[in-house]
């Protein structure tokens, strides 16, 4: 067994730049020797070599080895994912249907019938009705068994490709696991986590291309929200493209998807400095649809590079990225995969915290701020005293809290630009 492992754990081949491998006198097929080195990692569960294989040419190649190295990837853990769990899991899977249902379900309902417009090819009626009743329940069976989720628009196409990949016994239980441990913060109450999340776009443009981070100033990078919110799966029409990029997005850390579309933006530069920095509006239709005829491979080498170079901690975004977030609690796909489901829930509930205490902080805000310029004395007085009775019950140290509020409502302080 010693000597299988230590076999297991040899230096892989590169399989982009090779037609043919020589061993011992017989040419092998490289995809035949890929195939062998993919079912080696996952036999021995090594989630690095898995990492070293999805980013050579194909990824895992084809669903059959999706379907043993995306488990591993996502978790859960070796008692989990034995067969004995899973028939269990497959004799239970319409207990589901009686937990109570989910506030999104509706919006859930029309997404669906949007859904496999461009794969699978060639299906008929009977076939697309089929898909899309799966999809449905594959989709409310993870909302009502975690219920706190929020969906979103454009969950449906990660699922989508989930369940084509998957077998039914281990639909909704990886996708359950991707909502809560990887994708967590699209799943929130608001989008605020969401677009901190592409705030560390502009850093790395800035980075890696200063000028053309100038001319995208006026350009807000809500740009990217269709890409990234759904691992672009809403972009890539190719199946086989589709599979092949959640390949590479299941092996990296989350973030790793804001870097793709850093990349993809400057792959563009040249189309974009055909066009005014002074017309922000054309700057984002052109950057929000993701080009159709990507060279994906060459895409993930340069994204893979520019996450090397300009690595999250050297943005100054990521310093306001919470602690809870996915992006940094998933920073590790060995940790990721060995997360409990309670762990991801403790996680949701700390965001959602977090998020509860902006809003009554924005709040509060634009109640001082109304006050401001034509508060008298007397106003001012009867203001102070109800933020100091607020900020007594949520603060260790009102007084201190008082003077910085006392100060920046006398020094005409822009409320909304320090919170």
């Amino acid at each position: 067994m010693e000597a299988d492992r230590a076999a297991g754990e040899q230096p892989f081949l590169s399989y982009d730049s090779v037609t043919d491998i020589q061993l011992q006198g017989e040419t092998v097929d490289p995809s035949q020797r890929k195939t062998e080195d993919i079912l080696e990692a996952c036999k021995w569960r090594n989630i690095e070599a898995l990492k070293g294989l999805a980013g050579t040419r194909g990824g895992f190649l084809t669903d059959a080895l999706r379907r043993k190295a995306w488990p591993i990837l996502l978790g859960p853990t070796d008692s989990e994912s034995s067969e004995d769990t899973v028939a269990t899991e497959k004799e239970e899977k319409g207990s589901w249907k009686d937990l109570p249902r989910h506030r999104d379900e509706e919006q859930v309902a029309l997404d669906v019938n949007r859904a496999f417009i461009y794969y699978p090819n060639h299906q008929n009626d009977t076939e697309l009705e089929k898909n899309k009743s799966e999809l449905s329940d594959l989709i409310i069976e993870v909302l009502r068994r975690y219920p706190y989720l929020c969906y979103f628009q454009g969950y449906h196409d990660i699922c989508q490709v989930f369940m084509l990949v998957l077998e039914p016994p281990w639909r909704a239980r990886l996708v359950s696991r991707l909502s809560v441990l990887r994708i967590r913060d699209f799943m929130l109450t608001n989008l605020e986590p969401t677009v901190a999340q592409l705030r560390l776009i502009p850093d790395i443009l800035q980075a890696a291309d200063p000028n053309l981070k100038r001319h995208l100033a006026g350009t807000e990078p809500f740009y990217a929200l269709a890409g990234t919110l759904t691992m672009y799966a809403h972009d890539i029409q190719t199946y086989g493209e589709i599979s092949r990029l959640f390949d590479i997005l299941l092996v990296r850390e989350p973030v790793f998807s804001v870097y793709m579309f850093a990349q993809i933006v400057l792959n563009r530069r040249d189309e974009l400095f055909d066009n005014d920095e002074d017309d922000p509006s054309m700057l984002h239709l052109i950057l929000s649809k993701v080009p159709q005829k990507m060279d994906l491979e060459s895409l993930i080498a340069s994204a893979t590079a520019l996450y090397e170079r300009y690595p999250p901690e050297s943005l100054s975004a990521w310093r306001r990225i919470s602690e809870a977030s996915s992006l940094k609690t998933a920073r590790s796909v060995e940790v990721c995969a060995k997360q409990t489901m309670d762990e991801g829930h403790a996680y949701f509930q700390k965001q959602l915290a977090e998020l509860k205490a902006l809003e009554r902080r924005q709040k509060l805000m634009r109640m001082l701020w109304m006050y401001r310029k034509g508060a008298a004395t007397a106003g001012l007085a009867i203001v102070v005293g109800l933020v100091a009775v607020y900020l007594g019950r949520r603060n260790s140290s009102p007084v201190s809290a008082l003077v910085d509020l006392y100060s920046k409502w006398t020094n005409g302080t822009n409320w909304t630009h320090n919170f």
